[in-house]
């Protein structure tokens, strides 16, 4: 009995170590909490709380209070003090000390569920019927031609509308708010306008353009037949996002053009190719081929069965050219805006000149060291800082593909290790920001890394008087926003109200992919201790919204958006199918949990 007794006062010790820590910390963060509006003064307590009370390594402490029957204290984040308070009156009553009485101080359960079920509906609108979890859509640009598409959006369970200001203008995007508006009227509901900052993102320059040629090949067997020939579709103009089996011609001339006529073209390998017309309409026309042909720009193509003048292939959008690198290449990064080229060899495989690329962000320069991690096209490629110049840097390449992986332009870079010291705004995010204090109910804050980038952030808010009428959602994307969460978090309680999404694509580049699901998790506890709702974001459902059919570990993915309050989607044309089937997982799945607490409804049979 002894024995016991000593066990439970080493416990109440400890405890009492966790409440002085609480407290000491608590007056250090004074000149924060008395910044902090009225309506997160509670939460921002309850957060410098929770965020000492993680200093400790609690789990010896935890094993020792599960095995009396008590709280492990590992789902109290948003009621921290009323949870240690009750532990420890607990444990005082069991060695027969007159127990401390103060157990009602700092949040009850039940008042700290109340106050992020407010601060998620003051931020992300009513949630649907018999779903906690909020959807969150982004918008394509059919979205502002589209009404019916957003009206299904809106049918489907759609409660936040997020517009990525990264894309279109603010025409298009006015386009779309007026389609949810009109659509959130025709059900009676009120679907929230979020609109993301695009932010300082680094990415790769442009590479040298490749030939303006288009590659068409039959479709053969395994023993080599045609099992259907290629198709070729002539119209009078493409853009550069066009189908990749067109080919501009003259309208006059494709006017003249009839089924069953016959043609021959030299490609540009010199081949003869023949060609015949199988269909056709006012604006195109549709051509078989039987053999691989490419057809590039000024190919001539000759009418054979009856007079008619020539063709002429027009203006044809060049090859998107890629860099090939391998484990162990030295890759150029440029500071000017130059055109990036491959590795160039002579014909006896010596290389002559090594791979270059520029960035479209110089101000990096001024901040990479020898030695520090580069990470490319979302940490597909992975290399190592080797050799700095006034103008460029080398990088020695460590990960990539067994046969080489392509880097192409327009891809991000990511300095995981590098505090770059870049604001969260750039100059078009503060441009952008005067048509989102109009039109949205929330911005979307990317690339915050710090308290004065969210000090910046309120600053340009004020001047559209938009501080307290714009809520703000912190995009948690950087290894540094992870590390200064807390500050984030109080620095933004000025305003009423926020969120934070977790990233988890940039993130996990940023942290690395063995260590994000750590990440997320400590997001979530903090974020929960400061009754701040999460948005569950990046690559959701992602194959089906883009392909039409989801993946078994997807489906596993988006029942853990039941930890966070909102789960975001991205577009694709089957976006309202995985809107449906979101639904019904979340709707289904919340019987079991609740946050991070397991439900325990009656076992039923499928």
């Amino acid at each position: 009995m002894k024995i016991k007794e000593e066990k439970i006062r080493e416990l109440i010790a400890q405890l009492e170590v966790i409440l002085e820590a609480i407290r000491l910390e608590e007056s250090k963060f004074e000149d924060f909490l008395k910044h902090v509006s009225p309506e997160y003064l509670k939460s921002a307590r309850n957060l410098v709380h929770y965020s000492t009370f993680r200093t400790f390594d609690l789990r010896k402490t935890q094993k020792k209070l599960k095995n009396m029957g008590l709280t492990r204290l590992a789902k109290a984040e948003g009621h921290l003090m009323s949870s240690l308070l009750k532990t420890r009156f607990i444990l005082y009553s069991l060695v027969g000390d007159r127990p401390i009485v103060n157990t009602k101080a700092g949040l009850s359960i039940k008042n700290g569920k109340r106050l992020l079920n407010r601060h998620t509906k003051e931020l992300l609108g009513y949630r649907s019927k018999g779903r906690r979890v909020r959807i969150m859509v982004t918008q394509p640009t059919q979205a502002a031609h589209d009404y019916q598409m957003v009206h299904d959006m809106v049918q489907h369970g759609m409660n936040c509308a997020r517009i990525n200001c990264a894309h279109d203008d603010s025409e298009i995007w006015e386009k779309i708010i007026l389609n949810v508006k009109r659509a959130s009227k025709a059900f009676g509901k009120k679907v929230k306008i979020t609109m993301d900052l695009a932010g300082p993102k680094i990415r790769t320059g442009n590479i040298k353009p490749g030939p303006k040629v288009r590659k068409f090949r039959p479709e053969r067997d395994e023993t080599g037949n045609i099992v259907s020939p290629a198709l070729l579709v002539f119209v009078p103009g493409i853009k550069e996002d066009s189908e990749p089996n067109t080919i501009p011609v003259p309208l006059d001339w494709l006017k003249k053009l009839a089924s069953g006529d016959k043609f021959t073209l030299t490609d540009t390998r010199n081949k003869l190719r023949k060609l015949k017309v199988v269909d056709l309409d006012d604006q195109q026309v549709l051509v078989h081929c039987y053999e691989t042909s490419y057809i590039g720009t000024g190919t001539i193509i000759r009418c054979v069965n009856r007079e008619l003048e020539n063709g002429i292939v027009g203006e044809l959008p060049p090859i998107e050219q890629s860099i090939l690198l391998r484990t162990n290449d030295i890759l150029t990064i440029t500071k000017s805006n130059t055109l990036g080229n491959p590795a160039i060899f002579d014909e006896d495989g010596n290389l002559t000149e090594r791979a270059n690329i520029s960035c479209q962000l110089p101000e990096v320069f001024d901040r990479i060291k020898e030695g520090e991690a580069i990470l490319f096209d979302d940490g597909k490629i992975e290399g190592r800082i080797e050799t700095l110049f006034p103008d460029r840097f080398e990088v020695r390449i460590i990960r990539a593909k067994e046969k080489g992986s392509k880097l192409k332009a327009e891809k991000g870079m990511n300095f995981p290790t590098t505090d770059l010291g870049i604001s969260g705004l750039t100059a078009k995010d503060k441009i952008d920001l005067e048509f989102v204090a109009k039109h949205a109910d929330v911005v979307n804050f990317s690339f915050v890394n710090s308290k004065e980038d969210v000090e910046g952030l309120l600053t340009e808010l004020e001047k559209w008087d938009a501080v307290n009428k714009l809520s703000i959602i912190l995009k948690i994307e950087t290894r540094f926003a992870f590390d200064n969460l807390v500050e984030i978090l109080l620095t933004a309680m000025k305003v009423k109200y926020i969120g934070v999404m977790i990233a988890r694509g940039d993130l996990a580049v940023e942290t690395g992919w063995d260590t994000i699901g750590k990440v997320q998790e400590e997001i979530l506890a903090l974020c929960g201790a400061a009754h701040v709702p999460v948005v569950w974001a990046t690559q959701v459902l992602e194959s089906f919204a883009k392909k039409g059919l989801p993946s078994r570990a997807e489906i596993t993915d988006a029942t853990a958006a039941l930890k966070a309050e909102c789960v975001m989607l991205n577009k694709g044309p089957y976006i309202n199918e995985v809107l449906q089937l979101l639904n019904k997982i979340l709707s289904r799945m919340e019987r079991f949990h609740e946050k991070n607490e397991a439900m325990l409804p009656k076992m039923e049979k499928l």
